[in-house]
């Protein structure tokens, strides 16, 4: 079973969607990547990955908060994935601010 999940642009405030599965954990949506962290694509299978990397209105329909479309800005975003070491959560470096952005839909 999957999930339609909404993520907002840091950027402009569009909002793009996903498909992915409901129990993989999101810390936060960023304007730039974490160091070192690997992104796919939301076409990729990224649950592997460390998170998604969104180019604001060139990954698929762009809404605003009412669901309108709507041009996005073209902007890369980050969704970093909550990630483990041996069980334990790693921080990110430098450390996010903030809850991840994201409301789901079924």
């Amino acid at each position: 079973m999957t999930v339609t999940v909404r993520y907002t642009c840091p950027h402009c405030g569009a909002v793009v969607s996903v498909e992915r599965q409901p129990d993989l954990a999101d810390r936060s949506v960023t304007k730039v990547p974490q160091p070192g962290w690997e992104y796919a694509d939301p076409d990729e299978e990224f649950e592997a990955a460390d998170g998604i990397e969104f180019l604001c209105g060139e990954d698929g329909t762009v809404t605003d908060l009412e669901g309108e479309s709507i041009d996005g800005c073209g902007r890369p975003f980050y969704l970093n994935f909550v990630r483990y070491k041996q069980g334990v959560e790693l921080e990110p470096d430098p450390p996010t601010y903030g809850g991840p952005r994201f409301d789901f839909k079924e």
